[in-house]
């Protein structure tokens, strides 16, 4: 029986993340799980908001969403994005913990005619796989094993930092050595290769403002992939989605490089091995890099 979760997409799924999105709506069924969409959802905040705003404002951004989540029961608030995980669960925290600032919140959300008291849970939906899913459910679903498909499976910062290893994190990773993106690879019956770049910061919005500042760093993240042999590059975060596939054309222009290595989201490989449509369902048309060994698994037979 499939378990229904407070589903926040967030921002990214709207525009450069939405292969994210797509891929994941396509088998959060197959994994039991009931996706129900926020209300009425805004952004997290996320960098800029931050910056211009403050810290209340922000707070009070994630309170809304969390307002609007909790008048629809009590189930757990689940999103794919790392930065819409990283603001939200930190507000909820927040939240729960300081009087003062739930007090402050309240008051600014009661501009809208609501409120929140800081009693839903707010999750990752790659924990949530490992938690209440877990490995051998994703293996009964491949139908179309990646067989022959080098995975270099890049976490980032955001998604392990810093809930992760936490009872309110669902303690399904370390911070240092994550290892759920490697077993989600071998479940769909690709190679995980050995990889030391996994949680390497992409630069972030930094990359999006001064690109020349971080094509160094997303260099390190390429160069660890090459050096493995990696077919494909895989990550749960759409921004360091979107900065290691965009700019391989920048660092090869200033350091001289040939990196073309495609960069995908685990969902979309979970879609493939499930034998859902690569195009409609994993969105790998999306992508902007592409090989042969990935094409051949879209039109696997």
């Amino acid at each position: 029986m499939a378990k229904k979760y407070t589903y926040y997409p967030g921002c990214s799924s709207q525009s450069s993340g939405s292969h994210l999105d797509v891929s994941l709506r396509a088998i959060a069924p197959k994994l039991d799980i009931e996706l129900e969409d926020l209300n009425d959802w805004n952004c997290c905040g996320a960098s800029v908001a931050h910056v211009e705003a403050g810290a209340l404002a922000v707070k009070a951004l994630s309170g809304r969403n969390l307002a609007n989540a909790r008048q629809q029961g009590e189930q757990d608030v689940v999103t794919a994005c790392a930065a819409c995980y990283l603001k939200t669960h930190q507000a909820n925290e927040k939240i729960i913990e300081n009087e003062e600032l739930r007090n402050d919140v309240n008051e600014a959300l009661g501009a809208a005619g609501l409120s929140y008291d800081g009693d839903l849970l707010v999750r990752h939906i790659c924990e949530v796989i490992v938690n209440d899913v877990g490995a051998d459910k994703i293996k009964e679903q491949v139908t179309k094993p990646l067989d022959g498909l080098k995975v270099a499976g890049y976490v980032g910062c955001q998604t392990v930092r810093p809930f992760a290893d936490t009872d309110r994190g669902g303690k399904y990773d370390t911070y240092d050595d994550p290892t759920f993106l490697d077993n989600f690879t071998k479940a769909t019956g690709a190679e995980a290769v050995e990889y030391n770049a996994k949680t390497s910061c992409c630069g972030g919005a930094v990359a999006l403002i001064s690109p020349d500042k971080t094509l160094g760093i997303i260099k390190t993240i390429l160069e660890g992939a090459k050096a493995a042999d990696a077919d494909v590059i895989a990550t749960p975060c759409p921004l360091c989605q979107q900065n290691v596939e965009m700019y391989q054309d920048a660092v090869n222009k200033k350091y001289g490089t040939d990196y073309n290595i495609p960069v995908v989201f685990y969902s979309q490989l979970m879609a493939v091995a499930f034998g859902l449509d690569p195009k409609k369902d994993a969105c790998l048309d999306r992508n902007t890099v592409r090989n042969e060994k990935l094409d051949a698994l879209m039109n696997k037979s």
